[in-house]
């Protein structure tokens, strides 16, 4: 006879397969139904791909899929992601499935190694479902670049989804997965994940490893995760994380646990309130005086603090990212990898041809070099409010997504949609997107930006798990 505990379990095991709820599953959701034998990986796999199959070709999102992902998944059943499927950018060259970048130049590449973050993934037992659409060489912040077609944001298919991650933010956000990887240069993973209304961790330049991931901007391009909730992000830094003696800027550092971090409450934390007053803000500026309220409600100290300007981060990133894209995409010249130049997108042929302007003799002084030293000034302003502050808090976006089409024209659309999140990348600081408004009209959402200091991403996981936990804002929550 069955206990009264299994019947329950079972039960509970049929109704949730009976309203195709698995896929919608957080990480920890789905990895405390494994280790407790209450879901299957067979129901958890079968669930997933009906998702897929239902929305894939209207949302383009997978531009690669493993069928053998199930097979590979049995064999991680005691492993410590037990075989959970996970979506990666398609940046991130992976042995014997294709990496595209999203340029057909790169059409059919299938690398022969694997890059260090994706080994680390799959050494903790996480597997790889399929590879998601991005902006071409991570050129963008609408996935409107990519050579493949746009992806639609799943909230709202007649929006974007922002970019350059916003397959694998489409993917968590559509259910298409459990959790997805990203990367960011300067808001590639924080600005779609606040688009799709999903958490994007952005960590400190140089906690996880670029070893294998096509470079697009080399002094900052950070891989990071794409979650449904705080504490997924936490889970999975853990086992991205790590110094990586094949790749010299990551840290020799000891990596700590951040779900350590979770459940922990923010009373007397200091926190800083950036670009209050920024003009062009006023659409969410009195939204986000709302949400400030819940950190004091929380015991924390909200203040509003008066920062340098970032829109000079953006002819700061233009140039230094542009220069470094000039130099990154060299390597494809039809002999070592792929196809020819001649298949380089619009965007990538802008980047190359004003990076090396900027590079060339007699305009490296002019504009590389004075662009490095006001990146330094960002650097050094962050360094004096850390000293008074905790954490710091903006908008990740200076406003909701933008309509399918509205990069058209629009040279400089990135970096305008990037403006609060420039400043921090390039200083190399860790931060966390968190949903902080849903408009019920449109179904988007807004994303709460937080910033700590270099190699604290266990701050802005400890405030953000607080925000989303006293908030009804995530969707997976609610």
């Amino acid at each position: 006879m069955l206990s009264i505990r299994m019947t329950v379990i079972l039960l509970y095991h049929e109704l949730l397969m009976k309203n195709n709820m698995n896929h919608k599953f957080t990480l920890k959701q789905a990895l405390d139904e494994l280790k407790n034998n209450e879901l299957s990986l067979d129901d958890l796999y079968a669930d997933i791909n009906k998702s897929i199959a239902d929305q894939n070709k209207k949302l383009n999102v997978y531009l690669t899929l493993d069928d053998k992902a199930l097979d590979k998944a049995k064999k991680e059943k005691n492993s410590p992601l037990m075989g959970v499927p996970i979506a990666l950018k398609d940046n991130y060259c992976t042995k014997n499935l294709r990496t595209t970048a999203s340029s057909t130049i790169l059409d059919n590449f299938v690398p022969a190694f694997e890059s260090t973050v994706s080994k680390n993934l799959k050494k903790a037992g996480g597997v790889v479902i399929g590879k998601t659409n991005m902006d071409a060489w991570a050129h963008g912040s609408s996935t409107e670049t990519s050579q493949y077609g746009r992806t639609l944001n799943p909230r709202n298919t007649d929006y974007l989804p922002g970019g350059s991650s916003g397959g694998s933010t489409a993917a968590v956000a559509a259910n298409m997965c459990i959790a997805a990887l990203g990367t960011e240069t300067a808001g590639s993973i924080r600005q779609p994940a606040a688009w799709c209304g999903v958490v994007g961790l952005k960590p400190t330049y140089g906690r996880c490893s670029r070893y294998g991931i096509v470079a697009m901007c080399s002094s900052t391009d950070s891989p990071g995760p794409i979650t449904k909730t705080v504490e997924d992000s936490a889970i999975l830094l853990n086992y991205l994380a790590g110094h990586d003696p094949l790749e010299g800027t990551t840290a020799n550092l000891e990596v700590p646990d951040f779900t350590k971090a979770i459940d922990k409450d923010i009373k007397g934390l200091k926190i800083g309130y950036l670009y209050k007053d920024l003009k062009g803000l006023e659409e969410i500026t009195k939204i986000f005086a709302e949400e400030m309220k819940v950190f004091e409600k929380l015991g924390a100290t909200v203040e509003v603090v008066d920062a340098m300007n970032p829109k000079h981060g953006i002819s700061i990133y233009t140039i230094v990212q542009r220069g470094e894209v000039s130099s990154n995409l060299g390597r494809y010249d039809g002999i070592r990898y792929g196809k020819d130049r001649s298949f380089f997108g619009d965007e990538a042929k802008r980047r190359i041809m004003l990076g090396t302007y900027t590079l060339s003799k007699g305009y490296a002084d002019q504009y590389y070099n004075t662009a490095q030293k006001v990146r330094t000034l960002y650097i050094r302003d962050y360094e004096r409010l850390f000293k008074i502050y905790d954490v710091l808090v903006a908008p990740t976006s200076p406003g909701f997504a933008k309509k399918i089409g509205a990069t058209e024209g629009q040279a400089m659309f990135g970096e305008l949609e990037d403006l609060l999140l420039e400043a921090s990348s390039l200083s190399g600081l860790p931060g966390i997107s968190i949903p902080c408004y849903k408009d019920n009209e449109t179904n988007l959402y807004l994303g709460m930006n937080i910033i700590a200091p270099m190699y604290r991403e266990d701050l802005v996981i400890q405030v953000a798990d607080a925000f989303e936990k006293a908030t009804n804002w995530n969707s997976w929550r609610n």
